[in-house]
């Protein structure tokens, strides 16, 4: 229902597709206020309306805004509305203190409704209701909500106003707006923190962690002070582009600035250590803390899980469920991927069990492709397969279904490829990656017929496969290649040491893996493709602008081909140098010619 403007200022009302809930009138005529019906056992707020009543003080707004403001942050939303439609003359700062209350108590669809009201009344504005009111927004993520309430802002002369030019900064962050959010952004002439933790948590969130830590560089140029919330936030940029020189700054500064390490700094610290390839530090974080939660231990399990040390995984595992909080679906979630990636198939049996029987935790979509994954790599392909066919409860997604591809492509399983790659297209025909996979099971068989049928497809479809890249961090900077890149301006210099390098690991036995590349490629032109992947020339300038000695720590975007992964084997023994691989699955420890995954990712 939407009222119009009657005569004497009054409201009729007619029927609208609004779908918020209609607003009362209010009355033209100051009557007494009478507490709602309630049930007899009365609650405190009606208790103190009463006691207004009696002394005959119901028109002093600011006695009832204390009444209603204290109802919502109690949770009587349903009496605060009925009581304020009962009133008056509602003034700007009740209707403020309303919204504000009702948005901070996670009531964010009346902050709507009160907003709506206040329109009606016609009651002034303030900073502090629109800045409720976006926020509001942003918690339903209301996209055209928010852009009437930001046409609203700039109509009523708010638009310069730094507290509102943050909450729209906020608000489009969080629904994804991130070219909008960064043109409120760059326009504010006063940037707030809560501007600066709102652009760079909403980079980080939508996974552009290059421009989280572009835009924290920034800010810390800027001599902008930083709380607990752009560290959160800055750590998991680090995380996500393996940034280890940034995040070992920022333990550092919070250390020197003796920053309250809580659970959640802390998890983001054991996080953004693990996914950087220092495990040993992220354990020592670990240690360190006086009181540890499920989600601490369970960052740390995932770590150890991510390396591959399926062993150590287990263990601190155990001494969780001894002296420990009990383990969440998450916990379990990491512990079976660990398994996965370590081949102890035995021990994922059971805590797959142990998770039903010992804690009453129904599998969820993440336990199944960790259950598939596990026994798909160890080649209990037969296996995994009727545990997929055994999900009843759950229907199998995408997910569960790469990973049954994954592993039929790893042992070769032409058939139950074929059958794991219908059932995927059928979910997600769009997705050239299975495609690819589905094309490489085809040539691993010698059926080139139905390679060139895939490929065909493909371009059919207008699809194309992922654009891989390597990244690696030298003195604090990230720099990222492609395959056969030449943008960087050393280019020359990093192929020419590229392929003496190559040269040095032929002479020791490495045997370029051609299978690694496109099929339809001639022998030699094979040959090139392998040579300039994106990990190996990122590997070579490490090696070029790193000290002797030190650790080269490299991260790939898509999974590490078998060709890559054999060669680095050789360059760790050729260079003497201990080199650390971040692909999409896991991490990889090269050193002396062996690999951590003892070559089982």
């Amino acid at each position: 229902m939407e009222r119009t403007a009657g005569k004497q200022g009054q409201f009729s009302r007619r029927r609208s597709n609004d779908s918020l809930p209609p607003s009362p009138s209010p009355s033209p005529i100051s009557l007494p206020i009478y507490p709602p019906r309630r049930p007899p056992d009365q609650t405190p707020t009606t208790k103190v309306h009463a006691q207004i009543i009696l002394s005959a003080k119901t028109t002093s707004l600011p006695l009832l805004t204390k009444l209603l403001t204290s109802a919502c942050a109690a949770g009587s939303i349903l009496y605060v509305r009925q009581l304020l439609f009962s009133i008056t003359n509602p003034d700007s700062f009740l209707f403020s203190s309303l919204i504000k209350t009702s948005t901070n108590h996670n009531f964010p669809l009346h902050s709507i409704i009160f907003y709506r009201h206040m329109l009606l009344c016609n009651a002034p504005w303030s900073n502090h209701a629109f800045t409720a009111v976006i926020k509001a927004c942003a918690n339903l993520s209301a996209l055209g909500l928010g852009k009437i309430v930001h046409c609203h802002v700039l109509v009523s002369g708010y638009g310069l106003d730094s507290f509102v030019q943050a909450a729209f900064v906020s608000f489009y962050a969080k629904c994804n707006e991130l070219g909008v959010a960064r043109k409120v952004f760059d326009e504010m002439p006063h940037r707030t923190l809560v501007a600066w933790n709102s652009m760079i948590s909403g980079y980080e969130q939508y996974g552009l962690a290059e421009e989280a830590i572009r835009l924290f560089s920034r800010m810390r140029d800027s001599g902008v002070e930083f709380d607990s919330v752009t560290l959160v936030s800055v750590l998991s940029a680090c995380s996500q582009f393996g940034a280890l020189g940034l995040g070992r700054w920022i333990h550092d500064y919070i250390d020197r600035n003796n920053f309250h390490v809580n659970t959640t700094i802390a998890t983001s610290l054991i996080n953004m250590y693990g996914r950087c390839g220092d495990v040993i530090k992220a354990r020592e974080v670990f240690d360190s803390l006086k009181q540890q939660n499920v989600i601490t231990w369970t960052a740390m399990i995932s770590s150890y899980g991510m390396h591959g040390y399926g062993r150590e995984t287990l263990e601190i595992f155990r001494v969780m469920k001894l002296h420990g909080p009990s383990p969440n679906r998450v916990t379990f979630i990491a512990v079976l991927s660990a398994c996965a990636h370590s081949g102890l198939v035995s021990e994922g049996r059971l805590a797959y069990a142990s998770m039903i029987q010992d804690y009453g935790i129904v599998p969820e979509m993440e336990h199944h492709v960790s259950m598939v994954d596990m026994l798909g790599r160890a080649g209990l392909l037969n296996e995994a397969y009727q545990h997929i066919q055994d999900m009843n409860c759950v229907e199998p997604g995408a997910a569960v279904w790469t990973a049954m591809l994954g592993a039929c492509k790893m042992h070769k399983n032409v058939d139950l490829g074929v059958v794991a790659a219908e059932n995927l297209l059928a979910i997600e025909p769009q997705h050239p990656g299975h495609y690819v996979l589905l094309s490489n099971i085809y040539a691993m068989a010698g059926r080139m017929d139905r390679v060139e049928m895939v490929r065909n497809v493909m371009i059919r479809k207008g699809l194309k496969k992922q654009v891989g890249y390597a990244t690696i961090e030298v003195d604090q900077k990230t720099i990222l290649f492609s395959m056969g890149d030449k943008s960087h301006p050393e280019t020359a210099m990093i192929y020419r040491y590229l392929d003496e390098l190559m040269e040095r690991c032929r002479e020791v036995g490495y045997i370029p893996v051609s299978e690694s590349v496109m099929h339809e490629l001639e022998e030699e032109e094979r040959v090139y493709a392998l040579r300039y992947h994106s990990e190996k020339l990122a590997l070579a300038f490490g090696l070029l602008k790193t000290e002797r000695g030190s650790i080269i720590r490299i991260v790939k975007n898509l999974r590490v081909c078998e060709d890559c992964h054999t060669a680095i084997k050789f360059v760790s023994v050729v260079t003497k140098r201990k080199i650390v691989v971040r692909d999409k699955l896991r991490f990889h420890h090269f050193e002396g010619g062996s690999c951590s995954c003892l070559d089982y990712w």
